[in-house]
């Protein structure tokens, strides 16, 4: 394990995905490396002619780099930062940014973690620049012309550890929290036109993109492994084993072709947490980032530093058990009911009888740190996931108990204008 320099909570770092679209039509345009190249030129402050759309540039603290598809830009913390509190406001500086860079091509950004008529076999472009072996080795093998690959956006939100002691209370605070990030994260709740009776959809398909390879992703759910010897035997190990017969050349050993929902980086000394779909401004990415650390924080620190029976259970959490509530969680969000009452009292939720991943979040907030507590947040709690909003805004009737269903063009284009907006203007949807 390489020694990391920071130690359990002492930073943090983010990272939100976009994707750029047509400004007229909304629809995706791949033309990242050309936003990158000018960004770059930029950043450098050298001619345009010198930019470079492997540059990765930097803006102060936050930087810019491509993914694996040609219509999705991410933006970075350069460094993992002590204090979240001015992150958002300087995200919300590189979309204004982006967004000033775009307009010559008449493209912006659009938020929510997926387009929602995207068609990923006709439009999926790879990324062609640096990088471009690996995403070569993940089309040849899995076929990234699927939503689970080509359609999915959302925010890292990656936590420090040093040693096994310390990599042990987080991996177990994290998987923990997992399954209901979901219920307030959700953004997803249309594919190819048509809801789909899901909330989260982008997790739908994320859960499934590497079913060719099925240690790939497991359930999810990362094993209740806690030393980074029992981790790389059991996990990863089993990955690059599965995968060598498809990759012999060995491109993909690597930690980060692990696709569960947290993920160990021991080279790094930290771990990043994928279930979170990104929302519709960086005001509301950063107040969810900060409840989620709040509160793998409160688990970590309190009874998971603990010795006796009760960290052990909670250490000893099956992943069949907490792959059911993410499950229901991708399904109904917010109103996913969970009737685990061991899960609710790890959380530290008394109730005698079952609650609803909402009720749960209501809970939860109530005992976060007050940094950890913002109008945004309450509005997430108060009116449910952007799913949900989304959904709302499309057909009220059908916004509590979505069903599979078509959707016009002009009724999608008008609610994703708006959040086009939103991102903009760094507001609520």
């Amino acid at each position: 394990m390489s020694e990391s320099p920071f130690h359990l909570f002492d930073v943090t770092g983010v990272e939100l995905e976009y994707m750029v679209v047509d400004r007229e039509t909304l629809s995706v345009a791949p033309i990242v490396d050309q936003l990158l190249t000018t960004a770059d030129s930029l950043a450098r402050n050298v001619p345009a002619s010198e930019g470079n759309p492997e540059g990765d540039p930097e803006f102060g603290p936050i930087a810019w780099s491509n993914e694996l598809a040609r219509h999705v830009v991410e933006f970075k913390t350069a460094q993992p930062v002590r204090s979240l509190a001015p992150v958002a406001g300087l995200f919300q500086e590189n979309v204004k940014r982006a967004n000033d860079l775009l307009a010559p091509l008449n493209a912006c950004l659009l938020p929510a973690a997926m387009h929602p008529w995207m068609d990923p076999m006709k439009e999926m472009q790879l990324w062609p620049h640096g990088y471009k072996d690996v995403y070569q080795a993940f089309d040849r093998i899995f076929s990234c012309k699927g939503h689970g690959w080509a359609n999915l956006q959302s925010m890292h939100i990656n936590l420090p550890f040093s040693g096994d002691e310390e990599f042990g209370r987080l991996h177990a605070a994290i998987r923990l929290v997992l399954p209901i990030l979901p219920a307030i994260a959700a953004s997803s709740p249309i594919v190819e036109g048509r809801t789909t009776g899901l909330l989260d959809n982008r997790l739908e398909v994320y859960r499934n993109n590497s079913r060719r390879v099925p240690s790939v992703a497991g359930k999810v759910i990362p094993e209740p492994v806690y030393t980074e010897r029992e981790y790389t035997e059991q996990i990863l190990e089993k990955i690059w084993k599965d995968l060598s017969a498809h990759d012999p050349e060995g491109v993909l050993r690597h930690e980060w072709a692990n696709a569960r929902g947290c993920i160990a980086r021991f080279t790094r000394g930290s771990i990043e947490i994928r279930v979170i779909d990104v929302q519709e401004c960086p005001a509301a990415d950063l107040a969810i980032c900060r409840a989620v650390v709040a509160l793998v924080k409160s688990l970590a620190n309190g009874p998971l530093a603990a010795s006796g029976d009760t960290a052990a259970a909670m250490r000893a959490a099956p992943v069949d058990a907490l792959h059911e509530i993410f499950l229901a969680c991708v399904r109904d969000a917010d109103k996913a009911v969970i009737s685990n009452m061991d899960y609710l009292r790890w959380l530290g939720v008394s109730s005698s009888k079952p609650l609803t991943a909402g009720e749960v979040w209501r809970a939860v907030s109530e005992t976060l740190p007050e940094d950890a507590r913002c109008s945004e947040l309450e509005t997430i709690l108060r009116h449910g996931c952007l799913s949900r909003r989304i959904l709302r805004a499309i057909n009220p009737a059908a916004a509590e108990k979505p069903v599979s269903a078509e959707v016009s063009r002009d009724a999608m284009k008008a609610v994703y204008q708006r959040l086009a907006t939103c991102l903009a203007q760094g507001r609520m949807f």
